[in-house]
């Protein structure tokens, strides 16, 4: 049996390597390892990393 394979892209803000799963989705949230930021994954296919966004209350709206 083999292991998926991993794939990697470069963390926006520290250009580190993230390495992401098979199985990753468009809009999924990842770590990156190095300087712990928050990244969303802009396409899994090829692999493009952005800061994610902040979250903000909407207080209802």
């Amino acid at each position: 049996m083999t292991a998926d394979p991993v794939t990697a892209a470069a963390c926006p803000e520290c250009q580190a390597a993230v390495a992401l799963a098979p199985d990753t989705l468009d809009g999924e949230i990842v770590p990156c390892g190095e300087c712990l930021a928050e990244l969303e994954v802009v396409t899994a296919v090829p692999p493009t990393l952005a800061l994610a966004p902040d979250v903000e209350e909407d207080w209802g709206e």
